[in-house]
């Protein structure tokens, strides 16, 4: 009882912020970051790990100024996520922008679904929470431990419209709308538990685990395959292209598909790298640790 009573106050006190005008936000941020990167020291040795181990070729002063840059950038991505909860979608759209709408449509035309992968890279939830407003958007997300803030984030991601699925029902749910025109967005870079990890590819410089099942849903159902290339403004504004990665999925290789979506986030992130979650652990295991089946 205790702990639902601390979850519903902190919905409450996230709600409050949230209806702060952005100026007050990114003041906010400012003091965030200051806590995340000097007081609290947030990740930094996950971070740090990451970076040295993705960008080699960089000295430490080069890997010392994207740390700092990707804090401060966490904290402005923090105060974002919370603004979700009561910004209009006239304000979203003026913040955030498709610079390719029109392809979407023709895939729509021609009747073909659309299987799009983004990353954990810019504002990722603003850029879903957008287009859900232009078509009919399933955003597949990984369910969270607590059930009060998982009920709150999916309220949140379905403002506009979106169909919120959960990762374990995403095959069933793309099977059910094979024969309807539908957009289903995965989270490309998150890794997958131990027990059912099958693939590595390398990213970043480094042997990665990677989740197959983008790959498998899109070959069945015959989708689409495109990748969400987001970039930023200025603070607190945005654009994101649609950019075709597969077009004929039943046609296409084994691990074409994956390969395709890795590798289009690692030049993203190469781009810009301040933008990419860089406190996330996602190298938890290397494929020495991996026990395949036969």
């Amino acid at each position: 009882m205790i702990n639902k009573g601390l979850s519903r106050l902190g919905i409450v006190f996230l709600y409050l912020i949230s209806l702060l005008p952005f100026w007050l936000l990114y003041i906010l941020a400012d003091v965030l970051f200051v806590l995340l990167y000097y007081l609290v020291g947030y990740r930094r040795k996950v971070t740090q790990a990451n970076l040295r181990n993705a960008f080699p070729e960089k000295t430490d002063v080069e890997r010392s100024g994207i740390e700092k840059k990707y804090y401060r950038y966490l904290a402005d991505l923090i105060l974002e996520a919370i603004k979700m909860t009561t910004i209009s979608q006239s304000e979203l759209q003026r913040r955030v922008v498709c610079t390719n709408p029109e392809l979407v449509k023709s895939y729509e035309a021609a009747g073909k679904s659309v299987t799009a992968v983004a990353g954990h890279y810019c504002n990722w939830e603003w850029a879903g929470l957008e287009f859900s407003i232009h078509t009919r958007l399933f955003v597949i997300y990984k369910s969270l431990a607590n059930n009060i803030f998982d009920k709150f984030f999916i309220k949140t991601r379905s403002r506009f419209g979106a169909v919120v699925v959960p990762m374990a029902q995403a095959l069933r749910s793309s099977v059910a709308h094979k024969n309807e025109f539908t957009v289903s967005v995965y989270a490309g870079d998150q890794t997958p538990p131990l027990a059912t990890a099958q693939y590595f590819t390398d990213f970043l410089n480094q042997p990665t685990a990677v989740f197959l099942g983008i790959e498998k849903i899109a070959r069945l159902i015959d989708s689409v395959v495109i990748f969400y290339d987001m970039k930023r403004i200025k603070r607190g504004y945005y654009t994101y292209t649609v950019v075709p990665l597969v077009e004929n999925t039943k046609e296409s290789a084994a691990h074409e598909i994956t390969e395709a979506h890795v590798k289009y986030l690692e030049m993203m992130i190469r781009r810009e790298p301040q933008y990419w979650i860089w406190s996330h652990r996602r190298w938890k295991f290397k494929p020495e640790n991996v026990k395949y089946k036969k």
